[in-house]
């Protein structure tokens, strides 16, 4: 049934929370382990029903979550549906209206050209991913992948608009006003078709560059085709249901405020700007009326982290061609985050990228409070278009990481993978 090139989404038996075991549906999901803040918001998610998933993606340790998904499978929390599928996901808020498929990807190599990283990654993440995915031989959630269609509802888009006609599996709205359904696509003519229309097409990893490096990790250790040559994604049709795009903030641990503004000297045009944060935020986006996000000649920041705001911009063109390497496409050269790793921390702050020293974080509120808590500097960032991100992963140029945050991201809980049961 499966090409041989291009993308392939494999049916599989998802493990689900049984709705009588919980609280509500709600109350077990997360967002990406990634996005947790914590510790605050690891115990809020823990509070919040003693069987939330947060339990299972952010452990004290991989052998607890192991132990902790079989217990959770032997007492009926969680039980897998009878017939595999490709799984149809939704999530709407006002004016947002996402959907896409949930599978078990064919994991190709992304030299291969069927994937596109477009981030490095982190090598202790990649290790931690991998050895709490190897004891519990599950995948607990889906990575966030991207492709473009011809905008027809036809292929594998026509099969998730016909099953969101249908009802749903479970449907759930979370804290943040998100409501959530999900469906089951097992007809075999069905599942050809999202095959056939997958066949061919590339896909870019919006969200989830660790998870897909540790499926990559996890096949290689095992010989032999199996359950680990898969991976749990969603897959988006992004000229259907185009992502929002957001930037990850920067939170300098130990370097505050005043001093990142004396180390700047004359390197950026510094201006205080207004509060509140929303103030701020405006401030930073309102620098792309001159050029594109991100465009050359139009790099700006927002450092925050005392009870002041100040817009970065307008950098020493000089000290770019000195710090920035010129063996990259100009789309790379001129990025925001490019500018922030190559020529402030790197020459300018001196601050190495290491957890110690930095944090990354989706919610730029979050941010500032983390950088008012414990005297650091918050570094707000905007966004990367969708259109230099692809240009750039077709490309094979690898962005600094973190560079920019896709969404919206699936919420983790709501269909989990075990390899024990393909």
């Amino acid at each position: 049934m499966h090409n041989k090139r291009g993308l392939q989404l494999l049916p599989f038996r998802g493990l689900r929370y049984a709705p009588s075991r919980v609280r509500s549906l709600a109350a077990v999901t997360s967002p990406p382990y990634d996005v947790v803040v914590r510790p605050e918001g690891k115990h809020h998610l823990e509070t919040a029903d003693p069987h939330n998933i947060v339990r299972l993606i952010l452990p004290s340790g991989p052998d607890q979550a192991a132990a902790t998904l079989r217990r959770w499978q032997e007492e009926g929390v969680l039980t897998p549906d009878d017939t595999p599928a490709v799984y149809v996901y939704e999530q709407r808020k006002d004016d947002t209206l996402q959907r896409g498929l949930i599978g078990a990807l064919r994991l190709s190599e992304p030299a291969e050209g069927v994937v596109l990283p477009h981030e490095g990654v982190m090598e202790h993440i990649v290790q931690d991913r991998a050895a709490l995915m190897r004891a519990m031989a599950a995948n607990p959630e889906p990575l966030l992948l991207s492709y473009v269609s011809d905008g027809r509802a036809t292929g594998a888009t026509a099969v998730v608009e016909r099953a969101a006609g249908r009802p749903p599996l479970l449907a759930t709205t979370t804290e943040d006003g998100v409501a959530h359904r999900l469906w089951a696509v097992t007809e075999a003519a069905e599942l050809a078709e999202i095959d056939a229309d997958l066949a061919g097409r590339q896909a870019l990893i919006a969200d989830g560059h660790h998870r897909w490096a540790t499926y990559l990790r996890l096949r290689d250790e095992h010989t032999g085709p199996g359950p680990w040559d898969y991976g749990l994604v969603l897959l988006v049709d992004t000229a259907r249901y185009p992502l929002q795009v957001k930037g990850i903030h920067r939170v300098l641990h130990r370097l505050p405020p005043d001093r990142a503004l004396t180390a700047l000297k004359d390197a950026f045009r510094v201006r205080e700007i207004d509060g509140p944060l929303s103030g701020a935020l405006d401030a930073l986006t309102s620098t792309e009326t001159e050029a594109e996000a991100g465009g050359a000649g139009n790099t700006a920041f927002v450092l925050a982290g005392d009870d002041r705001y100040h817009l970065l911009d307008r950098p020493d063109p000089a000290l770019l061609a000195r710090t920035i390497p010129a063996d990259r496409p100009a789309a790379w050269r001129t990025l925001d985050a490019t500018v922030l790793h190559s020529t402030l921390l790197e020459h300018v702050w001196q601050v190495p990228d290491q957890p110690a020293h930095i944090s990354y974080l989706h919610d730029a509120q979050a941010a500032v409070a983390q950088a008012r808590r414990h005297g650091g500097t918050a570094v707000l960032m905007r966004p990367v278009r969708e259109e230099v991100v692809r240009e750039l992963a077709r490309a094979g140029v690898t962005m600094p990481r973190k560079s920019t945050s896709f969404g919206p991201k699936p919420a983790t809980g709501l269909v989990l993978r075990s390899l024990r049961l393909d």
